[in-house]
């Protein structure tokens, strides 16, 4: 009898492929005046399927995705789940959600994450402001302090607010070394809200983010991906309009020695 061979398990990444993504519900704005003349689209589910599709061609290459303005189960996503939507289209094992903000049953946005790793925590934070609605996804991947920390937030318009919650979530990523914060910040890196951020805890200043908004004519950059020192960036890029008003961001990271997750 001929013993079978044994099973080899797979080496541990040593590359880590990010994308966030605001995807406004499945809907997309081509131009300013849209907002007013195709507002009727942003509460009915016409064509977000499709859209939801073409985004979910782009996400194989990518290990773990953040999503912003993901509806939970309303009329204008057809009382779809978005993030368990794109997640089973797209083939990731594990996913979550965080309803942040529902309008009777017309909306209900939330925060995903979709990943190819196995999440060991998920804690959902809401974050501070006059108006409630907003939220941090927090993600550990791996154990202990060699563990890799995400958070996913889509923050409010007003700087203000914005200042608060940046404060919340520095909080959250003190004293982490491997940290992730990625999401629809709403300003522009060199803000103020942000300088506090970026003194506190291990997350660095990007050298170049690229514009993501408005999609179609890209000039702001105020979607990012901010890691820490410890995770080297080898690409940080943008993806093609498919979806949203804004452009999905990409990053890809070399991971330290020290920072095993198991796939």
């Amino acid at each position: 009898m001929t013993d079978a061979p044994a099973t080899i398990a797979p080496a541990p990444p040593t590359q880590l492929r990010l994308l966030s993504c605001n995807i406004l519900a499945g809907g997309s704005v081509k131009r300013y005046r849209e907002y007013v003349t195709h507002s009727w689209k942003h509460v009915v589910p016409v064509g977000k399927r499709a859209n939801l599709d073409g985004l979910a061609g782009l996400l194989g290459e990518f290990d773990v995705v953040g999503l912003q303005e993901a509806d939970f189960g309303s009329l204008r996503s057809g009382f779809m789940n978005q993030t368990q939507y794109l997640a089973e289209t797209a083939g990731f094992p594990y996913w979550t959600h965080q309803p942040n903000r529902r309008m009777a049953k017309v909306a209900a946005s939330s925060n995903g994450l979709l990943a190819r790793l196995k999440p060991s925590e998920i804690i959902d934070y809401p974050l501070p402001g006059r108006i409630r609605g907003r939220g941090a996804l927090w993600a550990r991947f791996g154990e202990g302090s060699d563990s890799l920390i995400v958070v996913i937030a889509h923050l409010s318009l007003g700087p203000v607010a914005r200042a608060a919650q940046l404060g919340f979530i520095t909080e959250l990523l003190e004293g982490h070394p491997n940290a992730v914060l990625m999401g629809d910040l709403n300003t522009p890196i060199e803000s103020p809200e942000l300088s506090n951020l970026f003194a506190r805890t291990a997350l660095v200043t990007p050298d170049a983010p690229p514009p993501t908004f408005p999609s179609w004519a890209p000039k702001r950059a105020i979607d990012h991906i901010l890691v820490s020192d410890s995770l080297k960036v080898d690409e940080l890029r943008t993806l093609p309009h498919l979806v949203s008003d804004h452009l999905p961001i990409a990053a890809t990271l070399t991971l330290p020695e020290g920072l095993v997750l198991a796939r």
